[in-house]
């Protein structure tokens, strides 16, 4: 299968590729184009987030709860009906579980052999930025790392200082420069954004988020960029080409504001195995409909 794709990583966590995947998802659907979005896993509020911004359900490619066949047909057969892909990675794009980067967002990019586009926040920096770039370039040359995307810049001074020395030294082209904004259109806490659920103007942080990324980001170079990732050819699902179970059970989901944290991939496991699954909100509904089972 050959879609287009790229990979948002970033330098550490809060280093702005939320606000960026979530942009470029969101403008290019506006522009027309069908966005499948994917969060590098575990996560459940920003797939949440980005599930919105493409009008289409995010998946969690998650290389330590699914292993990288696993990992490369839920991707194959998810994508299959779009015109390009957009991966958010998740905290710095070498971090994963041990000092080697085990299931990092650079194992997940060279799996998939997409594109990495580098979110990285300049705040008070210039010249060792591109040496914060040069360093993700060396210690994984086998990374793709092919673009960057400069987050919180001052000024146009700024910018023009950020630019020239990571393209002079890094010879990785700058995608797009962000500007400092003042208005936090996804607010944080402990565990990261805000869930959608508990924000108060979905639309209106979304459309936001599209205009930076018209604004502010060479949306048609990143579209280019997107376009080199080469075919990928997983390997098949027995399970799969069996086909569907008969239906067996019926299972009750809790899903409301309150119940939201769920692998779309298990719900989907489920029904394939031949479950009847009823969406329960314990919120809004005053008793539990005939069910066998519950899955919280």
């Amino acid at each position: 299968m050959d879609v287009p794709r790229i990979l948002v990583a970033g330098v550490r966590g809060g280093s702005g590729k939320t606000l960026i995947s979530l942009g470029i998802a969101a403008a290019w659907r506006k522009q027309g184009r069908r966005v499948a979005p994917y969060k590098k896993g575990p996560d459940y509020i920003d797939a949440a987030w980005l599930s919105l911004a493409a009008d289409r359900p995010c998946r969690n490619l998650d290389l330590f709860l699914m292993t990288p066949d696993a990992a490369l047909r839920s991707f194959a057969s998810s994508s299959a009906e779009s015109d390009v892909a957009v991966i958010e990675g998740n905290r710095g794009l070498y971090d994963g579980m041990d000092a080697q980067g085990a299931y990092s967002t650079a194992e997940l990019a060279k799996l998939l052999q997409t594109p990495i586009v580098l979110a990285v926040d300049c705040t008070k920096a210039t010249r060792t930025v591109a040496a914060v770039v040069l360093g993700c370039q060396q210690l994984d040359p086998q990374a793709p790392l092919a673009g960057v995307i400069l987050n919180q810049a001052a000024s146009p001074r700024h910018e023009a200082v950020l630019r020239e020395a990571v393209e002079d030294i890094c010879g990785i082209p700058v995608l797009g420069v962000i500007p400092r904004i003042r208005e936090h259109l996804f607010p944080e806490r402990h565990l990261g954004l805000v869930p959608p659920q508990e924000h108060g103007r979905l639309a209106g942080a979304i459309e936001q988020a599209a205009g930076v990324a018209e604004e502010h980001i060479d949306l048609e170079a990143v579209w280019d960029l997107a376009q080199q990732a080469p075919a990928l050819e997983p390997a098949e699902d027995p399970d799969v080409k069996a086909g569907p179970k008969p239906e067996v059970a019926r299972i009750g989901v809790f899903r409301d504001a309150a119940f939201q944290f769920y692998y779309r991939e298990n719900l989907e496991a489920l029904a394939f195995q031949g479950a009847r699954l009823i969406e329960i909100s314990p919120i809004a509904d005053g008793e539990l409909p005939t069910v066998d089972a519950l899955y919280i």
